[in-house]
């Protein structure tokens, strides 16, 4: 497949995967990947980021840039969240679509290139253009070939693979054993509505690793009460894990623990005695 191709579905769905597994099993598999986050581009560098530029042709610009069309020759460019491109970049999109050239910043001439384009979108690009906020001609070249990813909730079959496909990654990472839901927990697990689809299934089981506890689900209201139910007993016991985890990790150095905590180093020491206070209040109880 070497026309453009389009994937919608929700944020965390894996749109991006499924482009990496079009990369690897299509033609252009030798060549470069070249992942491009639209929500992330500036009008201002925006067009420099894309189609390159010449020596010169700005304030700052001590040397030509290929830009990420030019450096992914030959393969795959990925526009992800592409209803997000500023607007003034769609035309120029839409002629790289077209003619199957960029025009680097400053340079005379346009530059053919040969890149296969997927783009992502977890919005309805209908919509936008309706709105007039996407180009109506622009989404027709995107849209050569539609595929919609469809939400976790409703690939509840998944899970269990998914659930299984995380927990080896995150073991092998944290060296851990790896977790095997009970078919409790399991049901559980298939029966929430993961809101965040794949990407809040893999972080709740990430999470569970990096604290040395078993995989929750995430906060939920009691239909009945409406008390949150937390995954944790308290706060004291979560630091006590999170500090443990970081002295672990750093070989019991309390410096270099702060640091992957995010805090400062009188910060740990204080947190290091306060865990030894309630350790010896418990033992005294």
């Amino acid at each position: 497949m070497q026309c453009p191709v389009l994937i919608t579905g929700e944020t965390g769905t894996g749109k991006e995967v499924w482009a990496r597994l079009l990369h690897e099993l299509g033609p252009r598999r030798e060549r470069m990947f070249v992942p491009v986050n639209c929500a992330a581009l500036t009008p201002t560098l925006a067009e420099s980021q894309l189609f390159g530029h010449e020596k010169g042709a700005f304030t700052g610009a001590a040397g030509a840039s290929l830009g990420v069309f030019r450096a992914g020759e030959g393969g795959i460019v990925f526009l992800d969240e592409v209803g997000e491109m500023p607007a003034e970049l769609q035309p120029k999109l839409l002629r790289v679509l077209q003619e199957g050239e960029v025009t680097p910043v400053g340079a005379a001439k346009p530059v053919p290139i040969n890149v296969q384009i997927i783009a992502a979108t977890n919005r309805n690009l209908e919509a936008e253009v309706a709105a007039g906020r996407f180009r109506e001609d622009l989404y027709y070249r995107l849209n050569m070939v539609e595929l919609e990813v469809p939400p976790l909730r409703h690939r509840v079959d998944d899970i269990p693979r998914f659930i299984e496909y995380f927990s080896a990654k995150y073991a092998a990472k944290y060296k851990r054993d790896a977790w095997t839901p009970s078919s409790d927990r399991l049901r559980e697990f298939c029966e929430y509505p993961w809101p965040g689809n794949i990407r809040q299934l893999g972080h709740v089981i990430e999470q569970a690793y990096v604290l040395d506890c078993e995989p929750s689900l995430p906060t939920t209201r009691n239909r009945e009460t409406s008390t949150p139910a937390l995954p944790f007993t308290n706060l004291s016991k979560l630091r006590r894990i999170a500090v443990r985890q970081a002295l672990q990790a750093t070989r019991g150095h309390k410096g270099r623990a702060a640091k992957l905590l995010g805090i400062h180093a009188n910060t740990m020491t204080r947190l290091l005695a306060q865990i030894d206070e309630e350790s010896l209040q418990q033992s005294d109880n």
